[in-house]
């Protein structure tokens, strides 16, 4: 039986809209006060202790070293007492049903919905974050609801999703939290799927992905300038997560949010393009998405529709065989093509599946198309 909080969560959902509410300005200190007044932490996992008291959290390639009562860059990793501690473990800051292609995965279990969940902060500062008012925030400044992985789980079925979206914000910085669902999803036959900037470390990358079907990786540009200046992260880190993902088996997807001059020129497009076919394969799915000015990045105006589509053709000319075109209307990079035929497996519309012509990843010509179908 759901409790009052996941009866909230869930009332938000059934009703079509979305579990996304911000304090305003004048809630925030006694919602803070009241919050670190709470005993409500949850041990963490990948820290190591130093001297002194302080700690080192291993999560991330950030390695923050806190000092007793200090918080990570992520906003949401504690030190208390000489040991780190999450402050979001069961924090729903977001919920949804979205379509998968939403994510987007374009080869995973195509016109399912996505029970997408997720908690306050990341452990990157882009300058352009779509969902900065619960990724830059600390937990006291947004309004979430105590659900535990147990509800997550049972309210997803309820739903009919075939998936747990872990999505919004920044899925690595509530690991802990992240992993139990996924555990229990694994044990009921609902499938998880990681919405992720890949800014996590290996060993517990390798944990998780035992429990996960399919992981989308926002490869933010390919020079590290733009990581440098705009992310807070690093390239390297994620090229590496990249390589772990296909390396384990588990589905990748990979997203490029096309920033103009900033990591948009054809030379750029085609040496990432080359990158992936050469360390990930031809198969691997690579979605550009037209940047919209957002948070911190409003001076810039939004990608022309021309660069997503050029961008596109350039990873094909590369030998990229799955290409799309993120969120511009554009009917060739919308729909899944067999490579070797050029017959639509797959035809969309925005986020919706208007045709699809797979049955467990083949085309009735015998084209095979990888992915996550069953």
């Amino acid at each position: 039986m759901l409790k009052k909080a996941m009866a909230f969560l869930f009332f938000a959902l059934v009703v079509g809209g979305s579990l996304f509410l911000v304090y305003s300005r004048e809630r925030k200190v006694a919602a803070e006060s009241s919050f670190t007044a709470s005993t409500n932490l949850h041990p963490a996992l990948y820290f190591e202790k130093r001297d002194g008291g302080i700690v080192r959290c291993v999560l991330c390639p950030n390695f923050c070293s806190l000092s007793d009562g200090q918080i990570g860059i992520c906003r949401v990793r504690k030190n208390v007492g000489g040991r780190l501690y999450s402050l979001v473990y069961g924090k729903v800051a977001a919920a949804h049903v979205d379509p998968i292609e939403k994510k987007p995965f374009f080869h995973v279990l195509p016109g399912s919905k996505s029970f997408s969940i997720a908690t306050p902060g990341c452990n990157m500062r882009c300058l352009f974050c779509q969902n900065w008012e619960i990724a830059q925030a600390f937990p006291w400044e947004v309004q979430t609801s105590d659900v535990t992985p147990e509800q997550v789980v049972d309210a997803a079925l309820a739903s009919g999703s075939r998936s747990i979206a872990f999505t919004y914000s920044e899925p690595t910085i509530f690991y802990e939290y992240m992993l139990d669902i996924a555990r229990l999803a694994k044990e009921k036959g609902v499938k998880i799927v990681v919405v992720s900037n890949g800014y996590i470390n290996p060993e517990p990358l390798k944990e998780l992905l035992p429990y996960v079907d399919a992981y989308k990786v926002d490869l933010k540009a390919f020079n590290d300038r733009f990581y440098d200046d705009l992310t807070g992260g690093d390239r390297e880190s994620v090229l590496r997560t990249l390589k772990i993902i296909r390396e384990s088996g588990v589905w990748l997807e990979i997203v490029t949010l096309l920033v103009p001059g900033q990591n948009d020129s054809e030379e750029e497009v085609r040496k990432l393009a080359r990158w992936v076919k050469s360390n990930l394969g031809p198969d691997v799915p690579l979605h550009f998405s037209r940047f919209h000015p957002q948070h911190k990045l409003r001076t810039l105006p939004p990608t022309p529709v021309q660069t997503v589509i050029r961008a596109r053709e350039i990873a094909v000319e590369e030998g990229l065989r799955y290409v799309y075109t993120g969120n511009v209307r554009h009917p060739q990079g919308e729909s899944t093509y067999c490579p070797e035929t050029g017959e639509i497996a797959i035809e969309r519309q925005g986020y919706f599946v208007v045709r699809n012509n797979l049955k467990n990843g083949v085309l009735p010509s015998g084209c095979r198309v990888p992915g996550v179908w069953e």
